[in-house]
């Protein structure tokens, strides 16, 4: 049975009288389901979806024939006091505005709520957890055979065949796509020399994109390859739409989310590329980004299928670099030595008297899909809040449920 909790939702009256009406309108809830939202609310704007009117708190998650095994939280030692206490405070928005929380461990979903705008079957929006995605595409990629693993370390630039390689900085031929994955790429543009370049969109279709902004940048050198939160994922899309048979949309669409059965999300296109979109602006439901965890924490595999090469993985959600802990995004006093992988952040979270490494693909407003690889844990939430302290409040709260 579930716990279903009323709760008073924080929104300001004009909002309530805007949207109250069709509040039952354009969502299915019953006591023992989770929230749907209708055909016809699928349609909203995120902004426009109305917030649920009472929160929505499983313990014991329906099968919804999705390919997610389910369990009981609790039957395997887990604290489930201690986690529907914590969901009870996110209903009464103690911690921000959250949408969602589930967490599986040892590979079963054990725990579902919806809160605020969350709907099992409304795709969220993912901001940069998009990355995360366009990183695994490239994976999928190699799984296929369209590049190998060695690729990784060669000139990224050898595989976009319409670049004028005349015209490139100095050192643009040092870029591999290893340092694409990891923000690495040394890739230096004003923002004055942004401005300019966005402002002339014609210039940027298909791979003129790169070319621009490699015909702008500061020369590539050794000191210029650091991390640096950039342009990393449109390299990794423009290798994908170069490589793949077909293009980048379609094959991320049959080759990753269709084998994975994701078929309800939205991938928006750039207007200025035509590609999809690298590093933000797709969308995919709560469950769903429970599969693309579970998707890491089994090495690439789905359901048995080796989707993304096992090396991709491991390397991929491991700290390649450490990026200092002056500014860990999310972190409180128990979050420390924040790093990076290929587009998954990772950090020690504390418990007690020990650390617990956590890597998380992540975006702004508080998405997040974080994996604790040692307590065979997977916690995924989704919000529209970008104050709180996302990962310590997952070391104070979740983890010692687990521990």
């Amino acid at each position: 049975m579930a716990i279903r909790l009323t709760v008073t939702s924080l929104v300001v009256a004009a909002f309530v009288s805007s949207y109250s009406s069709f509040a039952s309108e354009n969502t299915e809830q019953s006591k023992d389901h989770a929230p749907e939202i209708s055909a016809a609310g699928a349609k909203l704007t995120y902004t426009e979806i109305p917030y649920l009117e009472n929160a929505f708190i499983d313990a014991s998650p329906a099968n919804r024939q999705d390919g997610i095994r389910v369990g009981k939280l609790g039957a395997d030692g887990s604290n489930k006091k201690m986690i529907v206490q914590f969901a009870k405070e996110i209903a009464a928005y103690k911690h921000g505005t959250f949408d969602s929380l589930l967490i599986a461990h040892k590979g079963k979903l054990v725990f579902e709520s919806y809160y605020g705008k969350g709907r099992v079957n409304l795709p969220h929006y993912q901001a940069s957890a998009t990355k995360t995605y366009s990183g695994l595409a490239l994976g999928r990629a190699i799984q296929l055979g369209y590049l190998s693993i060695d690729d990784l370390d060669k000139p990224f630039i050898d595989f976009l065949k319409q670049l004028d390689k005349s015209k490139l900085v100095k050192g643009a031929d040092k870029i591999t796509l290893r340092h694409a994955l990891t923000m690495t790429s040394g890739i230096r543009v004003s923002d004055e020399q942004k401005t300019k370049i966005y402002k002339l969109p014609n210039q940027l279709k298909g791979q003129g994109e790169i070319q621009t902004i490699l015909e702008n940048s500061a020369p590539i050198t050794k000191q210029s390859q650091t991390f640096k939160y950039g342009y990393g994922p449109a390299l990794v899309m423009q290798v994908v739409e170069a490589v793949v048979p077909g293009s980048a949309e379609s094959f991320i669409k049959n080759e990753l989310l269709s084998k994975m059965g994701i078929t309800n999300y939205k991938w928006r296109t750039n207007g200025s590329t035509g590609l999809p979109e690298a590093g933000w602006r797709s969308s995919i439901t709560s469950r769903d980004m429970i599969k693309f965890g579970i998707l890491a924490m089994d090495k690439g595999k789905w359901q048995g299928e080796q989707l993304i090469p096992a090396e991709f993985i491991t390397d991929g959600t491991s700290r390649l670099l450490f990026t200092g802990d002056d500014d860990v995004h999310w972190g409180g006093k128990d979050i420390s030595k924040q790093g990076y992988g290929y587009f998954w952040w990772g950090v020690d979270m504390k418990v007690g008297d020990k650390s617990y490494l956590g890597m998380s693909a992540q975006g702004g407003n508080g998405q997040i899909i974080m994996i604790v690889d040692e307590l065979d844990l997977l916690i995924v939430h989704t919000a529209h809040d970008n104050k709180p302290q996302y990962k310590q409040i997952i070391a104070e709260r979740l983890l010692p449920a687990f521990i």
